[in-house]
């Protein structure tokens, strides 16, 4: 893994590529994107330096276009190169020209490298655990966007934003993103298990799928299990349990048996014939323990049925892990900013949307990377201060600094930030920093005249 970075790292550099192309090859860039290369129109900007380029400006705390062109044009005069024009309308040209699919393609690329990287020793008993989590984000009030992605039906015109739903699939040992899906908020089939049903292609045979009970329902259960893909989620609330009942594997532990439920509307009656008609399932009861937490007691589902291979103990520390989602959102949408995108078009908010995420795997890659080095586990080190290092880092690849010791100090860095360990601590849900006194919105901002503003 380490390794691997550095020869990256020193690839870049004997090449005096553009900074970024020490976590993003050329040549990767190259294969994803494909036949579209054949068409491109530009000088300065190639695909791979529009990719490049479009990449600092998702992981540039200033997000504007005239932010990421300006970078340019100071590594190209760094390495004594002609600086190309400050406008942005060439680089903005180039960035709508990258294809979706290849965008797509590039998070899943980057994200299944790092985890094929990895030691085995991070896995959860020799297993693959995929973490399954959905979100929201919102993108600029235009109308091509409000088309696709309509804001909420209660909110006046002008007075919102369109609203998207995303659906991310974490790997939970090195925490990269191996697929994601972007869609309506609401509607018919607009859910986080109808967009997870969609990403099932990227689960495969021997995978534990980690999630909340959202997921619980008998037939997503056993359309994994039809696949020999194994399931940990929380038991929906309407759901009864009875430790009384089915066989007993210990104190709040017990093998059950689940009839199926009747065929739901989005299911062929094909695809339902095929299903089984029962499942044998086992519920493990949680008990919390730790103060601070507002869940006192829970019970997990599993398809994990052996009891010796996979203790309670072991079903419990996994659950808990499932928070590591909800981190990695975190540091996706405010770490990244990608809670509110700025893209004008659906297309380029797609484009966007998925440039963000192969940002962040490639900054879990260099923590993986640190993390190795430094015998630590991914999950320990802090993502904001990895991304603050390689902000300053970064620039100063081209640096008559041997590779060694740009790499060393760079991981060395990176690994130095680990996540706080808080245990026990109370957080209550309260703000200490009052907001500004405006009032909200309430008719589009053009129907707002002086008098409004004087009689407020």
């Amino acid at each position: 893994m380490v390794h691997s970075f550095r020869a990256a790292v020193a690839e870049a550099r004997s090449h005096e590529n553009l900074y970024f192309a020490a976590l993003l090859s050329e040549d990767r860039i190259e294969k994803v994107l494909g036949a579209a290369i054949a068409l491109w129109q530009g000088w300065i900007y190639t695909p791979a330096v529009t990719v490049w380029v479009f990449l600092s400006q998702c992981l540039s705390p200033d997000h504007s276009c005239r932010d990421a062109v300006a970078q340019l044009i100071a590594w190209r005069v760094a390495c004594g190169l002609k600086p190309c024009s400050a406008e942005t309308g060439a680089y903005c040209t180039a960035r709508n020209s990258l294809s979706e699919e290849g965008i797509h393609e590039l998070v899943g690329d980057t994200g299944k490298q790092v985890e094929e990287e990895a030691p085995e020793t991070w896995l959860w008993h020799g297993r693959k655990v995929r973490v399954v989590d959905g979100s929201t984000i919102t993108m600029p009030d235009t109308e091509a966007n409000q088309a696709t992605y309509p804001q909420m039906k209660s909110q006046k015109p002008g007075c919102g934003f369109p609203i998207a739903r995303i659906l991310v699939i974490f790997s939970l040992s090195v925490g990269t993103v191996l697929e994601a899906a972007i869609g309506k908020y609401k509607g018919k089939q607009t859910g986080e298990t109808a967009m997870f049903r969609g990403l099932y292609p990227v689960l495969a045979e021997g995978d534990v799928v980690l999630a909340d009970r959202y997921f619980s329902g008998w037939c997503d259960l056993a359309l994994l299990w039809e696949r020999g893909v194994d399931i940990v989620v929380r038991k929906n609330q309407l759901r009864k349990t009875d430790f009384r009942r089915g066989k007993r594997l210990g104190k709040g532990d017990h093998q059950v048996f689940w009839s199926r439920t009747p065929r739901p509307e989005w299911m062929s009656t094909d695809q339902y014939a095929e299903l089984p008609e029962e499942l044998k399932l086992r519920e493990v009861q949680i008990l919390v323990a730790q103060k601070g937490m507002r869940t006192r007691s829970l019970v997990v589902v599993t398809t994990l049925l052996d009891a010796k291979e996979y203790p309670p103990e072991e079903i419990a520390l996994l659950y808990r892990r499932r928070w590591q989602a909800e981190l990695n959102l975190k540091s996706i949408k405010v770490i990244l900013q990608m809670d509110h995108l700025r893209c004008k078009t659906p297309e380029r908010v797609h484009n966007e949307f998925y440039m963000h995420l192969v940002g962040y795997n490639l900054i879990r890659g260099v923590m993986a990377a640190a993390a190795f080095q430094s015998g630590k586990s991914p999950w320990e080190i802090s993502f904001k201060g990895a991304l603050q290092t390689l902000t300053h880092f970064l620039p100063i690849l081209l640096v008559n600094t041997p590779t060694e010791a740009w790499c060393d100090a760079l991981l060395t860095a990176v690994a130095t930030h680990v996540v706080g360990d808080r245990p026990d601590r109370f957080e209550p849900r309260r703000r200490k920093r009052r907001p500004k006194p405006y009032k909200l919105l309430q008719k589009h901002r053009s129907l707002y005249t002086t008098q409004d503003e004087k009689s407020s």
